[in-house]
């Protein structure tokens, strides 16, 4: 998938000086641009619908509207709403878990190096690979819900989704999806399409966070 260009980032976070480091390493890049910020979540939101970009980098914690009811807004307001990457000091913050089923794409950590976080921004502009996987499966574990029975869109899956569905919490692009299983990249796409459908997911985040909390993931 070809990338806007450049890639259009706003940054959300309470402290100054984040939002400038953060502005730092993003306007380094020849392929990414910073066209707004936001210290609240209630000016994220405003921000975002006024200058609409591709990706937002939006802090967990934010006085007057957090960063979890700050998606939540933008996701259910917005036709088209940018990818969001939520950003925590700490992985297993509840928080993080929070605002990844209220529909971030992702989440990075603040101590993370400026290389990983560029190219977390490439990633999720590209809508087609999720931000740390191994770390959501530990999220969504921790949170899973007793399911004494697998829920009813497992059945509806056909055996390739359902393979693919598993490669997608693996964190694997549509591109590695379709080598690994010998098929084109147009066949994946259309087999994710099928899976968010049928789960009734947003996308490849809530999909995978589906399929960790029902324990579809937990079998084979």
């Amino acid at each position: 998938m070809t990338l806007p260009t450049p890639v259009r980032v706003v940054l959300a976070d309470d402290e100054r000086m984040v939002r400038s480091a953060l502005r730092a390493i993003v306007s380094a890049e020849p392929d990414l641009e910073v066209v707004g910020e936001a210290a609240t979540g209630a000016e994220a939101v405003s921000v975002v619908r006024e200058l609409r970009p591709d990706v937002v980098l939006m802090d967990v914690r934010m006085p007057q509207t957090d960063g979890i009811r700050a998606t939540e807004q933008i996701l259910a307001t917005m036709d088209e709403p940018p990818r969001i990457i939520v950003v925590t000091t700490f992985e297993n913050d509840s928080y993080v878990y929070d605002a990844l089923r209220a529909g971030a794409a992702g989440f990075l950590l603040k101590r993370a190096e400026a290389d990983a976080l560029v190219q977390a921004v490439r990633l999720v502009a590209r809508s087609d690979s999720l931000l740390f996987p191994a770390a959501v499966r530990t999220l969504a574990a921790e949170h899973a819900r007793a399911h004494p029975a697998p829920p009813a869109w497992v059945a509806k899956l056909t055996a390739r989704e359902q393979e693919v569905l598993r490669h997608m919490a693996g964190g694997l692009t549509n591109a590695e999806i379709a080598r690994r299983m010998g098929v084109g990249p147009a066949t994946v796409k259309s087999h994710v399409a099928a899976v968010l459908t049928k789960t009734g997911t947003r996308d490849r985040t809530q999909a995978v966070i589906a399929a960790y909390e029902t324990g579809f993931l937990n079998t084979r």
